[in-house]
């Protein structure tokens, strides 16, 4: 079984997509739930065990660690996510059964028999260079043999491109012949969506390509006999306002912030409020139960906040977990939340120009652009200097959030702008699947075949 992952494909972005809409009309389609948030991290985790982020517990792509005092986006370990995965329920009936996870995530450490994710090198003067984690460790050189090593700067930032899915596919298809489930995330759709928004022919420009990157590793399944499942996690629609939540927190005296000379820094352990912002979605801490309700009511009257949710509000969607905000916001349609707490832009954080998603405290889009007709030769002039041993910090990203165009996060409003999954065999007559159904979907594809041996 060959399980695609192709965040942001929906409906209206099929109609571009021959290889993919052909793989549906030879066997089914559905329309597909989604859960609150509508991020990768969360809805990965529900397709995967079955359950909403209250069991699993990845209540975003990030939240705020309690226990550290630090919020925290983009951790690895598999172990965050709490429950049974689908292949070790698989196994309990299939011994032996093998499993590759490309890319999807939470991988690093997992049960998966083999993986390849990203994880850049870090060395000690401060540079970050391209490269994957692998299990079997061997794996990784022969891929880089193979493939060249991973593009990370294509992966995200502001040269994000179609060249990571296609290393990722390329990736798949050695795989695929070894192994009864082959997991493989395609990003590429995510970001030209986010950049230019999901209606003009930039769409159908990404559209086109993830569709012809996928179509040898589709030729691979069908040679094979391979089942093929395609889904998606989300829908990006149009954005046009950004949030600034921090920011009101701040101006309201509830967060605080400590400046070193590296800039003003979030202070989460002496702040009353403070969000850990995701797209349409963020999560608000108030460590002092007595400020629940002087905070949800400055945020409820925040433009561009359609709702905040309390206790009762996140049990309603299944967000009712630890990790969670003590209240979570859900942007309007065309809103979506920046992570910004500073107030003069003089006085931002160093990291706040760059591509640096483990330092902000939320997301920003905004890492998808260049900084201004001069960013590209900063950045190269950054490079240089890091060859010759000198120290440099590369200020690319801009501060303003105006150029983004697509987001995502709420639930849809139309299916049509919402995930999609489709099938290489019939879904007899099943017209939706909630995101909790897909595990049980797997698991019945799963007894159709043997373990490879």
């Amino acid at each position: 079984m060959l399980v695609l992952d192709v965040v942001g494909l929906t409906p209206r972005l099929l109609e571009h997509m021959p290889r993919l809409r052909a793989l549906a009309e030879g066997g089914g389609r559905a329309e597909l739930g989604t859960v609150l948030p509508a991020v990768t991290c969360s809805v990965q985790s529900t397709f995967l065990t079955g359950r909403l982020p209250r069991d699993h517990g990845i209540v975003g792509n990030g939240w705020y660690f309690r226990d550290l005092g630090e919020p925290l986006l983009w951790r690895q370990h598999h172990r965050l996510v709490q429950g049974e995965k689908v292949w070790e329920t698989i196994r309990r009936e299939q011994p032996g059964y093998r499993v590759a996870n490309v890319c999807w995530w939470y991988a690093m450490g997992s049960t998966a028999d083999t993986t390849v994710t990203p994880r850049p090198v870090y060395r000690a003067d401060g540079r970050k260079e391209p490269d994957c984690w692998t299990w079997p460790p061997e794996l990784h050189d022969e891929l880089e043999a193979e493939l060249g090593p991973f593009p990370l700067f294509t992966y995200w930032g502001p040269t994000a491109g179609i060249a990571s899915s296609r290393w990722i596919v390329a990736a798949a298809r050695r795989l695929l012949p070894d192994h009864d489930m082959t997991l493989v995330y395609v990003p590429h759709l995510d970001y030209d969506l986010q950049r230019f928004g999901p209606d003009g022919p930039e769409a159908v420009a990404a559209a086109q390509a993830v569709d012809e990157v996928l179509a040898p590793l589709l030729d691979d399944a069908e040679r094979t006999g391979t089942t093929v499942v395609a889904l998606s996690e989300y829908g990006i629609t149009a954005a046009r306002r950004p949030v600034d939540v921090n920011r009101a927190l701040r101006r309201a005296g509830l967060l605080h912030v400590h400046t070193n000379p590296t800039g003003e820094l979030l202070d989460p352990w002496t702040s009353r409020a403070f969000a850990v912002a995701d797209h349409q979605v963020a999560h608000v801490y108030v460590p002092d139960a007595d400020d629940l309700a002087e905070v949800s009511e400055l945020l409820a009257a925040l433009p561009g906040v359609a709702e905040v949710l309390d206790a009762a509000g996140r049990a309603a969607y299944g967000l009712d977990h630890e990790r969670a905000g003590d209240l979570v916001l859900v942007a309007e349609p065309d809103a979506w939340f920046t992570y910004y707490y500073w107030l003069d832009d003089e006085r931002a954080p160093d990291f706040a120009r760059s591509v640096e998603i483990h330092k902000k405290p939320g997301f920003d889009p905004a890492e998808l652009f260049w900084d201004g007709p001069w960013a590209k030769v900063r950045a190269a002039m950054h490079v240089a200097r890091k060859k010759l041993g000198l120290r440099s910090s590369m200020r690319v990203v801009p501060l303003d959030p105006a150029p983004v165009r697509g987001t995502h996060g709420r639930l849809p409003a139309d299916p049509a702008d919402g995930p999609v999954l489709l099938s290489s065999v019939p879904l007899d007559g099943t017209e939706r699947l909630e995101a909790t159904e897909v595990r049980d979907l797997l698991l019945r594809l799963s007894r159709r075949r043997s373990p490879v041996g």
